[in-house]
């Protein structure tokens, strides 16, 4: 009988936690006689059936990497289901090499490749897939994180913390653009933890393109109303996913607009806080305000860093599990840990039957996770149009009158439109606690 065989890959975009779940799948898979074999690079060279970095993985390779940030193995954004050639070298290169089973590690992209591969391999290869990005936004159950998102979010706090500091020491605005190509989930994380003035998410934006007066009035709103509390600086936090909504008309204004493997724009790519800034600058100036911004992009700093403890224990659950599902004959599955345990979701599960294409999960903007980040940013809200004195302290920062303020800025201030009612405990037999 042969020796049972597993390969890992990672793809896609680096994330904190990695190198934990090749050393937890390949201890484990080890420990149980198994070969285990590192594809350096992720899908880009077997597509081309190209084979000469696939390496053997001992316990001694792996041992003290889940400290480490990064990917012993590399990391690639190809993508192989391109054509139907590039993924027939996939299968045919991993036949060639006794492969049994093949661990992906990746975000919705490398899950959707795997995917593939595992329908072109028709049975003959175990397929498992490890959902990692910091974006969180793979669509697992409700309040399970994708690995890395933790320590992004920590790490992101980190930084925040330091420019609120800045931004009060020397009394400008900084606007922070944080990675999250679909979902607001890292921005907004971040922003709560942090207490930064205001977040915006794409989830929040009106329904179809970005109107993108409705993001500067709405950046505008929060830095006037702040002027009129006696407040001259503030952090804001745009997610990139903004960017996205945009028409192509709008995001080609920004610069050369490139696409990945995947199809997506290059959100990295285009200056869009620094557009952004211009923008509120500009209107700033014509209402009388003359304000010092700040644009930086959070991100890059933030993928490779060494993961957390969460993380680093979370991770090595995730690699035990997905090389337990292999051993044990598992194929088609993405794994998640859920109460403890491990519960495999099989790909179709995940798939959008509209799309074709790995689901998305959003920042859902109806709960009270949702409503108390609300509470505690600094932009115009409803209730701020409630009151004519309030109102009246807005426009006096501005050469507004108080009618022109309301005239412009009532549109875009915001307001909880989740549940209105709190479920009270109940004890056993229906005796209110």
């Amino acid at each position: 009988m042969e020796r049972f065989k597993a390969a890992i890959l990672v793809g896609g975009g680096p994330a904190p936690g990695i190198n934990s779940v090749i050393r937890a799948a390949t201890i484990k898979l080890r420990n149980h006689g198994a070969e285990v074999l590192g594809v350096h690079d992720g899908f880009s060279r077997l597509m081309k059936g190209d084979v000469s970095r696939v390496v053997p993985l001992s316990i001694d390779d792996v041992s003290r990497i889940h400290f480490e940030g990064g990917s012993i193995l590399g990391t690639s954004r190809a993508n192989p289901t391109k054509k139907q050639e590039y993924l027939d070298n996939v299968v045919h290169a991993l036949e060639g090499l006794g492969v049994n089973a093949l661990i992906t590690i990746g975000g919705d992209d490398t899950c959707f490749s795997a995917h593939r591969v595992a329908k072109t391999a028709g049975g003959k290869l175990q397929l498992i897939h490890v959902p990692k990005t910091i974006d969180n936004d793979l669509n697992l159950p409700h309040g399970i994180k994708t690995f890395g998102f933790t320590t992004a979010q920590h790490f992101g706090v980190q930084i925040v913390k330091a420019i609120m500091n800045d931004a009060q020491t020397t009394k400008r605005w900084y606007f922070l653009v944080a990675m999250g190509r679909k979902a607001g989930h890292l921005a907004m994380g971040i922003g709560k933890s942090a207490g930064a003035h205001l977040a915006i998410i794409p989830e929040e934006c009106p329904p179809g393109a970005l109107d993108f007066g409705w993001l500067v009035d709405t950046l505008v709103g929060a830095i006037v109303k702040r002027l009129a509390g006696g407040k001259p600086f503030g952090v804001a936090i745009l997610a990139e996913g903004l960017a996205e909504k945009l028409s192509e008309e709008d995001l080609k204004a920004m610069g050369q607009l490139e696409y990945d493997e995947h199809g997506h724009p290059r959100l990295a790519e285009i200056d869009f806080g620094k557009m952004v800034k211009g923008r509120v600058r500009d209107e700033l100036l014509k209402l009388g305000v003359d304000m010092t911004i700040v644009d930086k992009d959070i991100g890059y700093e933030l993928r490779c860093v060494e993961p957390v403890p969460f993380d680093m224990e979370y991770t090595k659950e995730l690699g035990f599990s997905a090389a337990k599902h292999a051993l044990l004959g598992g194929t088609g599955d993405m794994v998640t840990i859920q109460e403890g345990r491990f519960v495999p979701m099989p790909f179709y599960s995940i798939m959008d039957p509209e799309t074709g294409r790995t689901k998305v999960r959003l920042v859902d903007i109806h709960t009270e996770t949702y409503e108390m980040a609300l509470e505690y940013m600094i932009r115009l809200k409803k209730r701020d149009f409630e009151d004519e004195r309030s109102v009246a302290d807005m426009a006096a920062v501005t050469n507004l009158t108080p009618e022109q303020f309301r005239a412009r800025f009532e549109r875009v201030a915001v307001q909880f439109e989740g549940p209105s009612t709190y479920i009270p405990f109940q004890q056993p037999g229906g005796i209110r606690d």
